[in-house]
């Protein structure tokens, strides 16, 4: 279900070439906010980048809205089963933690 502005990767889409997801674009939208603002919200993304999301949003809402609800399902179920953080995801915390001087 791929197009030229929306791209699956690893069962998540994303604004094609980016990080990021197309749920971050949906639920700005359906918070109201325009796509100027959206654009904005989002470093990198071209106002043509969030129509085409908006666009294919609009195109495949029954799916999406599907694919968005099972996503809340599956965190969910992490948070409940105390799902260990993936080894990639601990390490770029690490990395991060290490960068960053805490307060004594």
């Amino acid at each position: 279900m791929a197009t030229e502005h929306i791209e699956q990767r690893e069962e998540v889409y994303y604004v094609t070439g980016t990080r990021i997801s197309l749920a971050s674009i949906v639920y700005s939208f359906r918070e109201g906010c325009s796509p100027e603002t959206i654009r904005e919200d989002f470093e990198g993304l071209t106002l043509a980048n969030v129509y085409g999301a908006i666009a294919y949003y609009l195109d495949n809402q029954a799916a999406i809205d599907a694919y968005l609800l099972q996503r809340k399902f599956h965190w969910a179920e992490l948070e409940r089963s105390g799902a260990p953080l993936s080894p990639d995801l601990l390490a770029r915390l690490e990395t991060v933690r290490r960068g960053v001087a805490l307060p004594n």
